[in-house]
């Protein structure tokens, strides 16, 4: 059988953004698969193609014998000749695959091997794309919600997960919104490529600081650790080996403006930017701000316990709501914390 094909390949890989080499091996694979119908006795089936004339080409190789005994690879001269009339035994013949014997189920069986083999490249190039882009910032296009409340956008031309687990709290979208996130995971599965975004992640909080703040996207400042309670309340402790720069303040910004659009864009989290200390008790004392802490003892080394004394009117401060503030203090230093008043 003869196919000219080529212009369909391109317009398929100009459509899914797949090499057109891709494309032909999979046809190739598929029309063996398909000719086995025909090719019914074992032969050796040859697929080839024909970059510069677009034609595909499949067929077996028999020997031409006055009686074969095996039909995988030897042909009667009668049958020969129905295909060469100059046929002579002992030659070799080319016997092609009929156009008319693919069928519905064979055009059928082709076209599954060609979709896979299509969807298989696709889902290899999306991986290919993003997996070295795990912790990127990016803006999506919601493009639908799924019955599970998990929304799908749309990233360069390819759809992305965003589970509910991974949005802020009380955060609502419309379709066609434009979503910031940062890229969590990508997994390669059985079912394909799969990218997951996130707004609670701690990359998203620091790349939303580096977008905001120069000194970080320079390298000035480093981002040394963040913890989060996402939508509510996170601590980033920071530091920098200038001495003309003030870290904290430098990702403040002017009348904290800088923090502020940070903020904003996450549904008012409250962000406590600190300076990172390798002296746990230094440490300590910045991570409980807001809270002014009048001093920081070691109550239990072996056991990592901190003691932490502050004034009457900054207790409810040094707490935090529902016991959030010394949580995530305790989280980012690395020691239990316990607050006493003065």
């Amino acid at each position: 059988m003869k196919v000219k094909v080529w212009n369909t390949i391109v317009q398929l890989s100009k459509e899914r953004g797949v090499a057109t080499h891709v494309i032909v091996d999979a046809i190739k694979e598929s029309l063996k698969v398909a000719s086995s119908q025909y090719f019914s006795h074992d032969e050796e089936i040859i697929v080839t193609f024909l970059a510069e004339k677009g034609e595909l080409r499949v067929y077996s190789v028999k020997t031409i014998t006055k009686t074969p005994k095996n039909l995988a690879t030897e042909i009667s001269l009668e049958d020969a000749k129905d295909i060469d009339p100059k046929a002579k035994i002992g030659e070799t013949i080319e016997v092609d695959l009929p156009s008319e014997t693919l069928g519905r189920i064979s055009a059928q069986a082709a076209k599954q091997v060609i979709f896979q083999k299509v969807r298989d490249a696709e889902q290899e190039k999306i991986y290919n794309q993003f997996a070295s882009r795990i912790g990127d910032l990016i803006t999506g296009v919601l493009r639908r919600f799924e019955p599970n409340n998990n929304m799908i956008l749309e990233l360069d031309k390819t759809e992305v997960l965003f589970p509910q687990r991974e949005m802020l709290p009380n955060e609502s979208f419309r379709r066609g919104d434009r979503v910031k996130a940062v890229i969590k995971h990508v997994y390669k599965e059985a079912s394909g490529a799969q990218v997951i975004v996130s707004r609670t992640d701690n990359r998203f909080l620091a790349k939303l600081l580096e977008l905001e703040t120069p000194e970080i996207a320079n390298g000035s400042i480093v981002i040394k650790d963040i913890v989060r309670q996402a939508g509510e309340r996170a601590k980033v402790a920071v530091l920098t080996r200038e001495k003309d720069i003030d870290p904290v303040g430098a990702c403040i910004g002017f009348k904290g403006n800088r923090i502020l659009a940070i903020s904003q864009e996450l549904q008012g989290e409250k962000i406590d930017i600190i300076e990172w200390s390798d002296n746990p008790l230094d440490y300590a004392k910045a991570a409980l701000s807001p809270a002014k802490v009048e001093k920081v003892f070691v109550r239990n080394m072996s056991e990592k316990m901190l003691q932490a004394v502050v004034a009457k009117d900054h207790l409810s401060l040094a707490i935090g709501k529902k016991g959030m503030n010394v949580r995530l203090a305790s989280i980012l230093v690395g020691y239990r914390i316990e607050i006493n008043q003065a």
